[in-house]
């Protein structure tokens, strides 16, 4: 076959906007070698973009006596003809050619095409972009000179032969089925696929890891460790052999430097073990938190025979326990020991699902498609099933759901698929593991559901512990909202359309299949029609009441709580009526499904998917029903805060519906901490002022039970970072907001020029990032720096994390949930900047409850809640600035608070000691500049 690689440089991202082509590069590739190269500079008969000049290194005068495209045109089509064309993002090349073609009198390219980006997201599934350069540097492959045509030609080529490459190691039945989605994907791979097929129709499979079953290949191992035997060494003799000198660990690493507070933490963990108590942890930045703990956990473990959980609050840290510590600590630890990953249900493919819908599914749309196309590769791969490995594109996440191990709503042992079951498969190493990493949503889940998720355990130790009571507050309480519910019910589907309810009803043989279809679809009507009224009568009626004083969410929801006295308006006693009526609609759909059931013939061989089917939709109706229930009765069994948002940016009818309870302590402290033998809470931030009795409060453990350690930073924060305080910024409190947030930005930019952009911004209201965001853009004259916006920029948090990294000169504004957990260490980050100290808004629903709460109990909801949440929200702020022991950076702090208010000793005392320069900004921008060049 013959392929041709072209790849072009353009004056704008497309044709139809005068966009035209300045060069053009071509490889011609022949029996799987490059035979020929050709770039062309082309005079597009206009003015380059300087950012086009900027990026491509192609100037005006380069082009001015380039040929016209017109004078190539018949070269470019003789080299294309007979030839697979291809590109990466070939819709953009194909498309800007055909459209110079046309218009110069030219036919079409009617070519068959090769799009590498598609290629590469479904053979390589799990690389994090797909970005020519990105995977340049995955395969390492040389490249000359990004953004010219040639050069990124060339690479498309050498790209395009690793694809083949894994194209041609996939099963015979991986091929088969990507025939079977191939007329619906960009890529024209029907020749290559048959030829391929035809090699392979009478050969094995290399690989015995590779099942194959019902037409599907997959991988499926359970590796089995060697046999345990105890570690024999008291637990002084262990911690000496691994972090003392010469020891395990400086075997390991030849800079290794013994910390004491690692070792500290360690101990604190096996004393809480051995006298079964709880602890609190916090450990400063740079302990090694993760090795302290897992020391003690694997020692336990082993030498009791018995298993232990680990919980984290973000996949990052999971991924780095199994990637980075548990290697090390089997390098250094010379007792096998067995760890397992337990995630939810719905992290985990079905694959009788998934092979369910290749066969019988939509092909219509084309993320659906693109999905299929990627997950038939990764199953070749992955030995765990956990979707997280893994890229999707946006719409495949809506494809999961249909196939992912959460609508096994139960799981026959004797079913053949039971054993091809990647949730049972992780099930099973979680059983027979002595550790078992999880996280905070699927421990709280368990532990709601009388433990019935994670294998038993005893002894739990729980990372990024500050999160902890408000991920149980998210379990314990409930969320509905229009979307997510019209989504449902076009899930379900009516009688005539080609959904799920239509699935079953065919599947039945009940006599009155008409009747019940009638039934079913007249409540469904009637439930559709009701989500609307109600969700629209509650946005009118939000905006009603919050007409001044709005509440907003950190991405700008409008927020509204719903107290005692709004059960008493005839707005919300309307909405209450309507409710009511939905879970009536719900009733009757139920009571179609129970009827379907009743009259089934047990003897039909498809009985099991048909009653798996029916479970799923009546699981979902009954939680909308109970959902509905506790959202509009005024009285519960636990005291709960409710309240609604309006997205004012979404479409029509962006409303949600929330509840948790406003006291997660009694709760936690009958149905977990009375449970467990001993709970070890660790994170950096868990006190205010040496003291950690705002988080034992809130979390409802007994000081009789409890141990608490505080552990300092090894870092030199003296000597790495500098903390800036203004004293001329105007007072926000008179109403000057917008001189308040004209100080910032100029602050801003003035602090970007002494570290040239690496710059994170930490606001806690979307309002005034959104206000900073269109400033900033409106006073930089040229540009030089580029602003990425939470909530602005489109792309979730690690999304722009990574666009942020990606420059040389960016700043980053981020709001509540960039305050953590978002990592940029060394020379990406050079500035942390806080426009405001981070007190939670005094009319957030869920602080305006707790707060009165207190109030009703005698106590200082300031003093009690206020401002401990806001001091551990700024340690966690803070340490988003140093990472490592060579990292350096300025703290720069818009709100002089810190320093004029009583309360703003708290504030600086929770951290680590570093100099405080109080002084005007002129004077803090030459403090900066002095110390940051020095």
């Amino acid at each position: 076959m013959r392929y041709v690689v072209i790849d072009l440089e353009t004056t704008g991202n497309s044709p139809a906007k005068s966009g035209k082509i300045i060069e053009i590069g071509m490889v011609v590739i022949e029996n799987e070698e490059i035979k020929e190269t050709k770039t062309t500079l082309l005079n597009p008969n206009q003015s380059i973009p300087p950012f086009i000049s900027h990026l491509t290194g192609i100037h005006n005068e380069e082009v001015k006596d380039a040929p016209l495209f017109i004078d190539e045109a018949e070269a470019i089509t003789r080299i294309l003809q007979d030839s697979y064309i291809i590109a990466h993002n070939a819709n953009f090349d194909v498309g800007f050619l055909n459209m110079e073609l046309t218009s110069n009198g030219y036919p079409e390219l009617k070519n068959q095409v090769l799009d590498t980006v598609e290629l590469s997201r479904i053979l390589f599934p799990s690389i994090s972009s797909y970005k020519l350069n990105h995977l340049a540097d995955y395969f390492e492959l040389h490249h000359d000179d990004p953004h010219r045509a040639l050069s990124d030609a060339y690479v498309t080529a050498k790209l395009f032969f690793k694809l083949k490459e894994k194209l041609d190691h996939l099963p015979y039945e991986t091929l088969y089925k990507l025939k079977n989605l191939e007329d619906k994907l960009q890529s024209d791979l029907a020749t290559i696929l048959d030829n391929r097929l035809e090699e392979l129709a009478f050969q094995e499979h290399p690989d015995d890891q590779i099942k194959h079953y019902q037409g599907l290949a997959f991988r499926m191992s359970e590796k089995e460790t060697k046999t345990q035997s105890p570690i024999d060494l008291s637990f002084g003799e262990y911690l000496d052999d691994i972090y003392n000198k010469p020891g395990a660990l400086s075997k390991a690493f030849s800079s290794y430097e013994p910390r004491e507070g690692q070792r500290q933490m360690s101990e604190t963990i096996y004393d809480a073990f051995s006298a079964k108590k709880h602890a609190f942890i916090e450990a400063g930045t740079g302990t090694g938190k993760s090795l302290a703990y897992l020391l003690p956990a694997v020692y336990q473990a082993v030498n009791h025979k018995e298993r232990l959980i680990i919980s984290t609050y973000t996949t990052q840290l999971q991924s780095q326990l199994l990637e980075e510590e548990i290697p090390l600590l089997r390098k250094i630890i010379h007792s096998p020991f067995k760890v397992a990953l337990m995630k939810g249900k719905n992290h985990y493919l079905n694959l009788e699902k998934f092979l369910y819908e290749l066969d019988y599914g939509s092909k219509d749309n084309y993320d659906f498609v693109l999905t299929k196309a990627i997950l038939l590769v990764w199953i070749t791969e992955t030995e765990t099933g956990d979707i997280d490995e893994i890229q999707l594109p946006a719409g495949g996440y809506i494809f999961f759901q249909k196939v992912s191990a959460d609508v096994e709503k139960t799981m026959n042992p004797k079913s053949p698929w039971f054993h091809h079951s990647y949730y049972q498969l992780a099930r099973r190493r979680a059983q027979k593991a002595n550790i078992v990493i999880t996280n905070h949503a699927l421990l709280c889940t368990d532990m709601f559901n009388d433990y019935a998720f994670l294998p038993s355990y005893q002894k739990v130790i729980i990372d990024e512990a500050h999160h902890f009571e408000e991920t149980a507050s998210h379990h314990y309480g409930l969320k509905l909202d229009y979307i997510q519910m019209q989504f449902t019910c076009n899930y379900l589907g009516t009688a005539d359309e080609d959904k799920q309810f239509s699935a079953v009803l065919k599947a039945s043989n009940v006599k009155k299949r008409e009747e019940l279809a009638d039934r079913w679809n007249a409540a469904m009507k009637e439930a559709k029609y009701d989500i609307d009224e109600l969700f629209h009568l509650i946005e009118r009626f939000v905006m009603a009441q919050q007409k001044s004083d709005k509440a907003t969410s950190d991405l700008g929801r409008v927020q509204y709580r719903i107290k005692t006295d709004t059960y008493q308006q005839d707005a919300w006693q309307l909405a209450q009526d309507l409710a009511a009526r939905l879970r009536l609609h719900f009733q009757k759909q139920l009571d179609v499904l129970m009827q379907l059931i009743n009259d089934y013939a047990l003897e039909n061989d498809d009985e099991k998917q048909f009653l798996e089917n029916i479970g799923q939709m009546q699981d979902v109706l009954e939680k909308y029903m109970e959902d509905l229930k506790v959202m509009f009765q005024e009285q519960n069994e636990v005291e709960l805060i409710k309240w609604a948002e309006v997205d004012l940016k979404g479409r029509h009818h962006s409303v949600f519906l929330y509840s948790e309870p406003s006291n997660m302590a009694p709760i936690l402290a009958e149905d977990f901490f009375s449970q467990k033998e001993s709970v070890i809470f660790t994170s950096a931030t868990l006190t205010m002022g040496s003291s950690f009795k705002f988080i034992k409060e809130r979390l409802g453990v007994a000081e009789k039970d409890l141990l608490t350690e505080q552990i300092a930073s090894p870092f030199q924060y003296d000597k790495q970072v500098q903390l800036l305080v203004p004293t001329d910024f105007p007072d926000i409190k008179y109403g000057n907001i917008d001189d308040f947030v004209y100080a910032v930005c100029e602050a801003i930019l003035s602090l970007a020029e002494v570290t040239s952009g690496r710059m994170l911004v930490l606001f806690t209201s979307y309002d005034m990032l959104k206000k900073a965001n269109d400033l900033l853009k409106e006073m930089m004259t040229d540009q030089q720096y580029v602003i990425i916006a939470q909530g602005v920029t489109s792309g979730s948090r690690s999304r722009l994390k990574k666009n942020f990294q990606s420059y040389d000169q960016a700043i980053l504004l981020g709001t509540s949930s960039f305050w953590e957990g978002v990592d940029i260490p060394g020379e990406d980050l050079s500035a942390l900047v806080m426009a405001r100290l981070p007190f939670q808004p005094p009319n957030h629903p869920v602080f305006e409850a707790k707060s009165h709460q207190m109030k009703e109990a005698g106590r200082n909801p300031f003093m009690d809640l206020s401002l401990p949440q806001a001091v551990i929200k700024f340690k966690q702020g803070f340490g988003r600035l140093i990472r490592s022991s060579e990292d350096r950076g300025i703290v720069f702090i818009c709100d002089g608070r810190i320093k004029t208010a009583k309360y703003g000793k708290y504030f600086l005392e929770s951290i680590p000691t570093v100099p405080v320069h109080y002084e005007t900004t002129r004077h803090l921008m030459n403090t900066a500049e002095n110390w940051f060049h020095q």
